[in-house]
C-alpha cells in the first residue's frame, strides 16, 4: 500500500461488530463481490474411486484427509471454483478451503462453542489470501 492511503474492507450490509478485531483492517482488500458470490459447497455428493477413474487423471491434485478411518478427497478442478467445502466426516462437521491465489489449502473442525458454523467466502482478501466468513455470526 502507498503511505498515507486505507484499504477498503466492504463491511457494508454485515451484521458484525467491527469494533472487535484482531488484524488491522488496513490488511483487508474488498475484491468487490459480496459475501459467497463464489457459491460454497454445502452438500458435497461423492462417487466412488471407480467413478472418480473416468474424469479424474492418475495424478489429479486433490486435498484429501482422513478422519477415523472416513477418508475424503476434494479434487481442486473443482474447488477452484468454489473455495470452500462444508461438509461432514462421519459426524465430524468440517470446511475444506482452497484459495487459488495463494495454493494453498486448509481443513479445520467447524463446531466452535458447541455450534456447528458454515462458512463461505467473504468478498475480502487479506495478503491476496481468500477471507472466510461464518453464516451464524457473520464474522
Amino acid at each position: 500500500m502507498v503511505a498515507g492511503t486505507v484499504a477498503l474492507i466492504a463491511i457494508v450490509g454485515w451484521k458484525t461488530d467491527f469494533n472487535y478485531h484482531t488484524v488491522p483492517f488496513d490488511d483487508f482488500l474488498s475484491r468487490g463481490p459480496p459475501p459467497d458470490s463464489i457459491r460454497p459447497i454445502d452438500k458435497p455428493t461423492f462417487v466412488s474411486i471407480d467413478a472418480a477413474d473416468q474424469w479424474l487423471s492418475d495424478k489429479e491434485p486433490v486435498i484429501s484427509f482422513e478422519i477415523n478411518g472416513i477418508q475424503r478427497a476434494y479434487p481442486l478442478q473443482i474447488l477452484i471454483w468454489h473455495e470452500v467445502v462444508n461438509d461432514a466426516v462421519g459426524r465430524v462437521p468440517v470446511t475444506v478451503t482452497f484459495c487459488p491465489l495463494c495454493n494453498s489449502a486448509i481443513v479445520f473442525e467447524r463446531t466452535v462453542g458447541g455450534r456447528v458454523l458454515d462458512f463461505g467466502t467473504s468478498g475480502n482478501l487479506r495478503n491476496s489470501d481468500l477471507v472466510m466468513w461464518d453464516r451464524q455470526t457473520e464474522s
